[in-house]
C-alpha cells in the first residue's frame, strides 16, 4: 500500500504521525500525572513504568513490524537508537527549568536505581552479541531474561518507594513529589484509565505506519536502516518522551519528567525481546551490524551520565545547567556527526 505512494506524500503522512505523537503524549502526561496522585503510587514509579511503556509503545510497534518482515538491523536501532534520543530530551528538559539544575531538584531513589538497572539491561544485549548463537524456539536466551530483568525492577521499584533504605538529601531547591489536591472537575478514575489506554491504542497504530514509511523509504533510496532505525523512526517515535518530559517540568513534576525518561528507556530494551520473538531468521542479535551495536554503546555511555549526574546531585552548572546535562548533549551530538565525518573523510 505504501510502496505505491510518492515520496513527498509518504514524508507528509510521516509527518502527520509525528504531530499526532506529540499530541497524544501531551495529553498522556497530564492523565499520569493525575493516575499518580490518585493511586498514590507516585510521580516516579508511574512515569517510570505506566507512562514510560504507554509511550512507548509506537516505537515497540516499530520494531516488531521490522522484526517480522526480516529487517533485524532497523528493528534493532529503532530501540537502542530511541534511548539515546529520549535521554538527550532530558537535558533540554534541564535547559527548560531554569531555577536549579533538575536531577538536583527531582532527586528520588527510584530514578537513580532504574538508571542503574538500565545499563545492567543494555550490557546484556553486548553479552548475547559476542557470545555463541543460541536460541530456544527462535529467541535468545537474553531475550527472556530481559523481560525478567523488567519486572523484577519493576516490582523492586516500587519496594524502593516504600521501604527506601536510602534517601536523596533534601536542599532548598528539591521539589517534592506531593499530591496534587482532588478536583471534582476531572473525570472519574475508570474513565481516566479508559482515555489513557485509548491513546496508547492510538500510538501503537501511529507506530505500525510510521515502519511502513521507513521500510519503503529504506528501499526505495538504499538507505542505511541502521540510521533510519536510530535517527529518523526512533527520534520520531520517541517525541512523546520530549513532549511529556518538557510538560511535566513545566507542571512541576519533576520526578515524573525524569523517571518517565529511565522508564522509558528501560521498556524500549524490552523492544529486543519482541524484535526477536518476530525474527524468525535466527537470533537477533547475530543478525545485526556494527552501526547498531554502535547505538547501543552511546545508550549506555548516556545512560551512565545520567545516573551519576543523579548521584551527583550538582545545582548549577555550565550554562546554567547540570554537567550531567551538557555531556550528555554532548556524547549525542558527537555520536550523530562522528559517522557522517567517517563517511565524509572516506570518500
Amino acid at each position: 500500500m505504501f510502496s505505491d505512494l510518492s515520496t513527498p506524500m509518504l514524508l507528509g503522512i510521516f509527518a502527520a504521525c509525528a504531530v499526532g505523537i506529540l499530541l497524544g503524549g501531551l495529553r498522556m502526561t497530564g492523565q499520569a500525572d493525575q493516575i499518580a496522585d490518585r493511586t498514590g503510587l507516585g510521580e516516579a514509579l508511574v512515569g517510570g513504568v505506566l507512562l514510560g511503556a504507554a509511550t512507548s509503545l509506537s516505537g515497540s510497534i516499530v520494531s516488531l513490524t521490522a522484526a517480522l518482515d526480516g529487517r533485524p538491523s532497523l528493528a534493532f536501532s529503532n530501540g537502542i537508537g530511541g534511548i539515546a534520543a529520549q535521554t538527550a530530551f532530558l537535558a533540554l528538559a534541564d535547559i527548560l527549568h531554569r531555577k536549579v539544575n533538575l536531577e538536583h531538584a527531582a532527586a528520588d531513589l527510584s530514578n537513580v536505581f532504574q538508571g542503574a538497572l538500565l545499563m545492567l539491561m543494555l550490557a546484556l544485549p553486548l553479552f548475547a552479541l559476542t557470545g555463541p548463537d543460541v536460541s530456544v524456539l527462535g529467541v535468545h536466551p537474553v531475550s527472556i531474561l530481559l523481560v525478567a530483568i523488567y519486572i523484577v525492577g519493576v516490582v523492586a521499584t516500587r519496594r524502593i518507594r516504600e521501604q527506601p533504605m536510602w534517601r536523596p538529601v533534601k536542599t532548598r531547591d528539591t521539589r517534592p513529589d506531593e499530591p496534587e489536591p482532588e478536583s471534582d472537575d476531572g473525570p472519574a478514575t475508570p474513565l481516566l484509565f479508559a482515555s489513557f489506554f485509548a491513546l496508547m491504542l492510538a500510538m501503537g497504530a501511529i507506530g505500525w505506519i510510521i515502519a511502513q514509511i521507513a521500510e519503503t523509504l529504506t528501499d526505495r533510496y538504499d538507505l542505511s536502516a541502521s540510521a533510519v532505525g536510530a535517527l529518523m523512526t526512533a527520534v520520531v517515535t520517541s517525541l512523546p518522551e520530549l513532549v511529556t518530559t518538557l510538560a511535566a517540568v513545566r507542571r512541576g513534576a519533576l520526578q515524573l519528567a525524569v523517571g518517565g525518561i529511565i522508564g522509558g528507556n528501560t521498556f524500549d530494551i524490552l523492544f529486543l525481546t519482541i524484535s526477536d520473538v518476530g525474527y524468525r531468521d535466527g537470533s537477533l542479535y547475530h543478525a545485526i551490524g556494527p552501526d547498531d551495536l554502535y547505538w547501543l554503546a552511546v545508550g549506555l555511555i548516556m545512560t551512565a551520565v545520567l545516573t551519576l549526574g543523579q548521584l551527583y546531585r550538582q545545582r548549577e552548572g555550565p550554562a546554567g545547567i547540570g554537567v550531567e546535562s551538557a555531556a550528555m548533549l554532548a556524547v549525542y551530538a558527537i555520536a550523530i556527526a562522528l559517522p557522517l565525518v567517517t563517511a565524509g573523510g572516506g570518500a
